[in-house]
């Protein structure tokens, strides 16, 4: 079902029930969004056809800033008993948790929704597609959301809505089934126990002293330019999305470009051979450098034979590709040279630099919205455990360690070691070895000089 069609009939369905706390804050415009940077991700953009082909930029643009912000994270949960029966769980989570933050960077947002199994605690991924946020309170905190799971039984379609919504302290869960034989309709209710994987499903739990939803949403942060009023997320290349497209059309005129340019000899077919069904025959293994042609003008008027080479017009189609791919670095936070030639970047040293600062202070920002989602997950674990006894109670600490270098550009890094000379922490010859790519010898002997030229000047001064 088309996530669009999904959300109308969702929110249909639960109003009815008199499920929803309010209306649903997925507006149908942000649900078209959501479905349309899917289809980006998912190489299936609306103008692509047999002219225009893909680029493939909004899975790239995703991968690339999922690699900026995990990288080197490394993330624990220590303190007691519980920290380490907690940290197993957690650390599963993040030994693939760059596959998550890129489909959250593509499609605006993911959730890290943790449930009880025969194993313990395992922890579900669920993309922007298939959770529906539905109410927040007035400090923005997420208090009534839906998530959908689809199942396929040949020609029937069956769906599951879990309704969690926090009213007055209390945490409730619903689950409601439904069955259709079209797929783009939710269709009628049916019992849980249709389906023998819902079958051991509660329609109704209610848990008390709840202060939050059980679960992690890792939030994009971007101001919300599809629909200013929603809190939902923006994919990491919605404000891009024209460009990508223009990106596409010039890549396919690059593309053409080439196959239309490619070199291939004209020859009539009064100098080929026949075949047994009275066909002309190519020369054997050059059918892609011939093209038969039937000349009606005489070899007079016309060769025989005539080579089509024609020359190739590709740098200047290759630099408006690249001026298109610098406007989409830039909506979309990365550095100047990420998707386009970084060897043909005609920008000034500031303008690279401020386009690094750019891209250093969103993957920041992202990094600090992953550890508040981490945080919430790892207290959704904590109130399961604590809620069917699966480990004994106790506190626990969570640390964070994030690769500085990714969010610390060259500059500031430099000035951070000179505080760090004067305030002694740094040798000043370790400051020169690694600033100007001395050896500790030639460091030393310089900062030697100096001394010595300075002590000079301060005895003719005397």
């Amino acid at each position: 079902m088309r996530f669009t069609k999904a959300a109308e009939q969702i929110r249909t369905a639960l109003k009815s029930d008199g499920v929803l706390v309010g209306d649903m804050c997925l507006t149908s415009k942000m649900a078209q969004s959501i479905e349309l940077w899917t289809a980006l991700f998912e190489d299936d953009a609306p103008w692509l056809n047999a002219i225009t082909q893909s680029m493939g930029l909004a899975p790239a643009i995703a991968s690339e800033m999922a690699r900026l912000i995990t990288l080197e994270l490394k993330s624990e949960i220590d303190g007691s008993g519980r920290a380490k029966y907690l940290n197993d769980a957690y650390q599963k989570v993040l030994s693939h948790i760059r596959q998550p933050v890129e489909m959250g960077c593509a499609k605006g947002g993911i959730v890290f929704k943790p449930y009880v199994s025969a194993s313990g605690i395992v922890v579900q991924t669920v993309q922007a597609d298939c959770f529906f946020p539905a109410s927040y309170d007035d400090t923005g905190r997420l208090i009534q959301c839906v998530f959908a799971e689809q199942v396929f039984r040949g020609a029937d379609y069956y769906t599951r809505l879990e309704v969690h919504t926090l009213r007055k302290g209390q945490l409730e869960i619903k689950n409601k089934a439904y069955h259709s034989r079209v797929a783009e309709q939710l269709g009628a209710e049916i019992p849980l126990a249709a389906i023998d994987q819902w079958a051991g499903l509660a329609e109704s739990v209610v848990f008390g002293d709840v202060n939050k939803l059980p679960i992690g949403y890792f939030r994009v942060p971007l101001a919300n330019n599809i629909d200013s009023n929603s809190p939902i997320g923006a994919s990491v290349y919605s404000r891009a999305i024209s460009k990508i497209r223009e990106a596409d059309r010039r890549y396919s005129q690059l593309n053409w470009e080439y196959e239309a340019k490619e070199t291939a000899v004209h020859v009539s077919e009064a100098m080929l051979q026949d075949n047994p069904d009275g066909t002309s025959a190519m020369p054997k293994g050059k059918e892609r450098l011939y093209r038969k042609l039937k000349y009606e003008t005489g070899a007079r008027d016309k060769p025989l034979l005539d080579t089509y080479s024609p020359d190739i017009r590709e740098q200047s189609y290759l630099n408006g590709l690249n001026s298109q791919l610098r406007s989409i670095e830039f909506s979309c936070n990365l550095a100047y040279g990420t998707l386009s030639d970084p060897q043909s970047v005609d920008k000034t040293a500031e303008e690279i630099k401020a386009s690094k600062q750019r891209s250093y202070a969103f993957v920041s920002d992202a990094q600090m919205a992953l550890q508040t989602a981490l945080d919430d997950l790892i207290d959704a674990m904590d109130f399961y455990a604590t809620l069917y006894k699966l480990a004994p109670a106790g506190s626990y600490q969570v640390s964070y360690k994030w690769d500085d270098s990714i969010v610390m550009d060259a500059e500031k890094e430099r000035q951070q070691d000179l505080q760090e000379v004067r305030d002694g922490i740094m040798q000043k010859w370790e400051f020169r070895a690694k600033w100007y790519g001395e050896t500790e010898e030639q460091a030393k002997a310089a900062i030697a000089a100096a001394k010595e030229s300075e002590d000079e000047g301060l005895n003719f001064n005397a």
